[in-house]
């Protein structure tokens, strides 16, 4: 199993090094546009991640996830 920081890790560095490629003036448009999708994913995926970590420290059942009355 691997280490939910190391998760973290990888995608904080992939989305720095999608930012350094974003300003190299020589990617083109549509090569721009796929790496912002790119980025929009990975940001997502880590968000996602930050939920589950700070819900599980809470306490909280995870998102979707409360009793049924």
């Amino acid at each position: 199993m691997t280490d939910p920081l190391d998760d973290l890790q990888e995608l904080t560095d992939r989305l720095r090094d999608a930012a350094a490629r974003l300003r190299d003036d020589s990617l083109s448009a549509e090569d721009a546009a796929a790496l912002i999708e790119t980025c929009a994913r990975l940001a997502a995926e880590a968000g996602t991640e930050l939920d589950r970590r700070s819900r599980a420290a809470a306490g909280e059942p995870p998102a979707g996830q409360g009793e049924l009355l």
